[in-house]
């Protein structure tokens, strides 16, 4: 993620990383991906049944979130390809990255990704592999290539039909991530780094969180647009931070996963401290935490508000606040910054 020093009271957290918790350990497992012990094996997500004959050899992960996992699970010698990016790779991961192909920064066209080669596909989110997206799963399913989808998407109680990004009538938990990660340690024949991965997320969240009381502080989220900007609703991923450190959502009553809502709305919750989703795409008005700062503090709707006033403000990227391994990295940088701002013990 692109940061810049320009101002010292802005909360500024770099992440704990993955593979220190993990260590080398991942990439040294005694796990043997390649091997055809245990195959075929079946996973069932977001009501399909996916098959696999092998150990998938040349994966193309079409999402930053499953793209992650997989690198955290040592599997770069065996991802052919990625695509659609919001940020730089979580730190520590870079060396893997590097050694993927991306195809394209947002959906890659349906050709280009064939030209990949593929033998299974994983996304983070069902549009990607629905209308709109780079092919429906019922196109891969032809090809005779099997495909996967996070269950945090389709998770009990979500709806990707309505409101911004869908909604979720249920709110989301960490369980989702973890079982995205077993569900992709098993499809590679690698469970024994699945849960190494599991465990040590847990562990940074039970650090992170220990003590903490942040009862009676407000937080609102803003991932992007300055015009009509999507601020989270109760129950995605910032649903899961929130919960964590104990604090709340000042619209918690929006079950929308992203809802546009407008500045005076905001004004009138007024929340103690603004998430800011620090994007490098440059797809909306605002990306950036930059953008976005300087919007609220020059904006007449925003300038006044508590936490504009007190520049109580913690940037994380857009990993971050979607549900994916760096919700954990959320729940740590939002901890850290409350107690910084003495907003919690």
């Amino acid at each position: 993620m692109f940061r810049t020093p320009f101002r010292p009271a802005v909360l500024l957290l770099a992440p704990a990383l993955l593979l220190t918790a993990c260590g080398g350990s991942t990439r040294g497992a005694t796990d043997r991906a390649g091997t055809a012990s245990g195959y075929p094996r079946t996973i069932t997500d977001c009501g399909h049944q996916v098959t696999l004959k092998a150990p998938p050899k040349r994966a193309v992960s079409l999402n930053q979130g499953t793209t992650e996992i997989l690198l955290s699970l040592g599997l770069a010698d065996r991802t052919a390809a990625t695509a659609t990016w919001t940020d730089p790779v979580m730190k520590g991961l870079e060396k893997a990255n590097a050694r993927v192909p991306r195809l394209a920064d947002d959906n890659p066209s349906f050709e280009r990704f064939l030209a990949a080669e593929p033998d299974f596909v994983t996304a983070s989110f069902v549009s990607t592999l629905g209308p709109g997206g780079v092919a429906e799963r019922e196109q891969f399913e032809k090809l005779g290539v099997p495909t996967y989808v996070s269950p945090s998407d389709c998770a009990e109680g979500k709806d990707n039909a309505s409101g911004g990004d869908g909604s979720r009538s249920e709110p989301l938990t960490l369980d989702a991530v973890y079982g995205e990660i077993r569900d992709l340690a098993r499809a590679f024949g690698v469970e024994r780094r699945g849960e190494r991965l599991v465990a040590a997320l847990k562990e940074r969240v039970r650090r992170a969180t220990a003590g903490l009381d942040a009862s009676g502080v407000s937080l609102a989220y803003w991932f992007s647009d300055s015009r009509s900007p999507y601020l989270a609703g109760c129950c995605g991923a910032p649903g899961i931070i929130t919960r964590a450190v104990e604090a709340r959502n000042v619209f918690a009553d929006t079950h929308d996963e992203w809802p546009q809502i407008n500045w005076e709305t905001v004004a009138d919750r007024d929340p103690d401290v603004i998430v800011l989703g620090d994007l490098t795409r440059k797809m909306q008005t605002a990306e950036s935490a930059r953008a976005k700062i300087r919007f609220l503090e020059t904006n007449p709707a925003t300038r006044n508000l508590t936490a504009v006033r007190e520049k109580r403000y913690v940037l994380l990227s857009g990993q971050a606040m979607n549900p994916s391994i760096r919700t954990v990295e959320g729940i740590e940088q939002v901890a850290a910054g409350l107690r910084a701002f003495g907003l919690a013990k």
